[in-house]
């Protein structure tokens, strides 16, 4: 449980999930069902992902664990269940199995995921306590698992980017969120966060600013796309981040700011599961060869 709750599987789980979703329903939206499925290369790069983003979490876990004891108590107490240096081991071995999961696919599948696990550890190590640029680096490492897909099948279409800007928008409002509920730990370590900086009201007019962004990626969606049902999806998660920015401006614990952590992991998980909404003839229609 300790381990689970180190390498955050749930939240792996639910990346894989997307990575198959969007590969069968956006990114070989042609391609038949089955050979998408059981295509091998694809199944190697969502292991290789699924593989680093562990590792990743173990490593983000090693070097915040003193902060985590002082946001995080109880987490903390049951990561400290595995060694410092049983992570340590953890942490090589999955990256190493995650390049020979690359591998498998290709040289340059090899090279992506080197430098992803590069990133990772530069993030972790240094660039998370930069203001902003460590905001932006680790939303930009979230998607990135989703465009070792893309570059894999090669699709370029414009919708494609939209989504990805959508999704870029919330992960990084999750990241600001998660500087806000962090701020007790980051203030006792010195970690040079946009609210430790410049105050909790300048974080939230920054949160604020991004609330309004999504609307541009959420519009082009629902108007010049044909992206099927999945426009509920986008009504919804604008009326859950119009709740979001009331509940926002009137938080002040960490508890509220947790609250509100959750509802941009609710929108989340709910957009994975929204791609369905996509074309749900597909699964139909692509069973067979």
């Amino acid at each position: 449980m300790s381990l689970f709750s180190v390498v955050r599987g749930y939240n792996i789980l639910i990346i894989t999930l997307a990575q198959y979703l969007a590969a069968i329903f956006i990114l070989a939206h042609d391609w038949p069902l089955s050979k998408v499925v059981l295509d091998s290369n694809l199944f190697m790069i969502v292991t290789a992902s699924s593989l680093a983003i562990a590792g990743g979490y173990i490593i983000n876990n090693f070097y915040d664990a003193e902060k985590d004891t002082i946001n995080r108590p109880i987490k903390s107490m049951i990561d400290r269940l595995v060694s410092q240096n049983t992570k340590l081991t953890g942490y090589f071995i999955l990256n190493f199995l995650s390049v020979i999961a690359a591998s498998y696919v290709s040289f340059r599948a090899v090279v992506f995921f080197s430098l992803y696990i590069f990133g990772i550890w530069l993030y972790s190590h240094k660039l998370k306590k930069w203001p902003l640029i460590g905001n932006m680096v680790s939303a930009i490492l979230s998607i990135t698992p989703f465009f070792a897909v893309f570059i894999y099948y090669k699709n370029f279409e414009t919708v494609i980017f939209v989504h990805a800007i959508f999704l870029f928008l919330l992960i990084l409002m999750r990241e600001f969120v998660k500087d806000l509920e962090g701020l007790k730990g980051d203030l006792a370590l010195n970690y040079k966060t946009i609210p430790v900086l410049y105050g909790e009201r300048v974080s939230k007019w920054i949160i604020t600013l991004c609330v309004l962004l999504t609307a541009v990626p959420v519009y082009f969606l629902i108007f010049n796309f044909q992206i099927g049902l999945m426009d509920y999806y986008f009504y919804g998660a604008m009326g859950l981040l119009s709740l979001f920015i009331l509940l926002l401006w009137q938080s002040n614990s960490q508890a509220r700011y947790l609250l509100l952590h959750n509802i941009l992991k609710l929108i989340l998980v709910m957009g994975v599961f929204s791609i369905l909404l996509l074309d749900l003839s597909l699964v139909k229609g692509r069973w067979f060869w």
